[in-house]
């Protein structure tokens, strides 16, 4: 009987973008491949990456600093909405906030995200078999990074909401064997040097 072993999970939001469409900007390809070299030295044994541009070429661009880490694409990696909550589960004086927010979310969305991000549960989280520690990367999105980190924290469903996470920053949560997830990193962006941090951020916000 192998047992279990921890997982260590590594979460990045992609690079600066040109559009929500379109792919990296010259800033966000300098982020991507800045993040690649900040994590040569952590033996990943895979990196995943939703199906959108901006996340794919964010994910080869710090393959490309790995050497020869498989990259694989993952629709659970994707940008979708992950939990829609109801006003009565959102605190009264922010629900209308956002409520608003979510508003533009189609009614496909609204089922299709949901059941998106439980598969993304079981995908990346908790222990792995065998005996052996396993470190893997995910390049997704702000939403998805904020919902495994509200999961982490065994914050309530709708708490993804008002987690921000900045391109090319860099999560890691650590599920251990018999023991609560950990947040060892958050949002951390030392391997940027400052005109490259908080990119798409309103000026107030920066820190």
């Amino acid at each position: 009987m192998t047992g279990t072993a921890t997982r260590y999970l590594y979460l990045a939001r992609h690079g600066e973008a040109a559009s929500e469409d379109g792919g990296l900007t010259d800033r966000g390809r300098r982020q991507a491949t800045l993040l690649g070299q900040r994590l040569r030295e952590v033996p990943l044994a895979a990196v995943h990456h939703g199906p959108l541009q901006r996340a794919e070429q964010t994910a080869r661009l710090i393959g490309a600093e790995l050497g020869n880490v498989p990259l694989g694409v993952s629709e659970v990696a994707g940008d979708y909405v992950p939990y829609m909550p109801t006003r009565d589960e959102l605190p009264e004086e922010s629900a209308d906030f956002y409520l608003r927010f979510l508003s533009g979310a189609t009614e496909e969305e609204r089922e299709h995200g949901p059941a998106l991000a439980r598969e993304a549960l079981e995908a990346f989280t908790g222990p792995v078999d065998g005996g052996q520690d396993r470190h893997e990367l995910v390049v997704t999105h702000n939403f998805l990074i904020a919902w495994l980190v509200r999961d982490a924290m065994h914050a309530p469903q709708w708490r993804w909401l008002g987690l921000n996470h900045c391109n090319a920053a860099l999560t890691v949560i650590r599920y251990a064997p018999g023991r609560a997830p950990s947040v060892l990193v958050s949002n951390d962006m030392r391997h940027l040097p400052p005109e490259l941090r908080w990119t798409g951020f309103r000026p107030e916000t920066h820190i």
